[in-house]
């Protein structure tokens, strides 16, 4: 594994993966691993903050698709990333390793509000923030929120840790001749519609020239060896 090939990333978890095999809620060794794999990136020298969505606890379109508006609902899978993060951050400290939950949602007792300068701050000291409560706004997913984060922070990459080790031209899962990128543009991803991550993110991370790497967090280890250059990944970029 060579030296990190960024400096400063914002991670994208997934909220499902927390779940672990009980495909709901929160499963505890499932945080662990993940925790002691940030651990390690953290370790290679690279700053590191984290988005994590809330589908493990709460999906505000679905619940919006049976009678809950759209904002409500919205905010209500919001709140699902706050408990992610702070369930995250606990794993973190319990091994040693200092971290700051952020919320886009003013909740002074239970973490801090999101400041561009407050996170960059955390960062420098060694910690790794964890950035909760979506983007602040209903209609915005937690993709777009790790793009936007990524370019207030001035972070040199997005890693989109997914089920799977890139970006596909299919469901790998279900299509036995999908066939993996190692490279695709921003323009490229919007065009070929890939479910990987949602327009509005991609547009953004053009927009902002900022690479998304996409990759599997199932393999242990695997977000040091995507910013050592050595993991199987998709850089979408340029």
């Amino acid at each position: 594994m060579g030296e990190p090939i960024y400096r400063r990333v914002v991670v994208k978890l997934s909220g499902e993966y927390f779940a672990g095999p009980q495909h709901y809620g929160i499963d505890q060794p499932t945080i662990d691993r993940v925790a002691g794999d940030l651990i390690a990136a953290r370790g290679l020298g690279v700053e590191i903050a984290v988005v994590v969505g809330g589908g493990n606890i709460f999906r505000g379109v679905e619940v919006s698709a049976r009678g809950v508006s759209r904002p409500t609902g919205d905010t209500m899978g919001m709140l699902a990333t706050v408990m992610n993060c702070l369930a995250l951050g606990e794993a973190l400290r319990r091994h040693g390793q200092p971290a700051r939950t952020f919320s886009a949602l003013l909740m002074p007792e239970v973490c801090d509000l999101y400041t561009r300068a407050a996170a960059q701050q955390t960062l420098a000291e060694g910690g790794i923030a964890l950035l909760a409560g979506g983007t602040g706004n209903p209609f915005f997913t937690t993709d777009t929120t790790a793009v936007l984060r990524a370019a207030e922070i001035d972070a040199g990459a997005v890693l989109k840790a997914t089920n799977v080790d890139g970006v596909y031209t299919a469901d790998p899962k279900r299509d036995p001749n999908a066939k993996r990128f190692e490279r695709l543009t921003h323009s490229e991803a919007l065009a070929g519609g890939y479910k990987v991550m949602d327009a509005t993110a991609f547009a953004l991370a053009r927009e902002t020239s900022l690479p998304i790497i996409v990759f599997s967090i199932a393999e242990p280890g695997s977000i040091g060896a995507v910013l050592g250059g050595a993991g199987r990944a998709t850089v979408v970029a340029g």
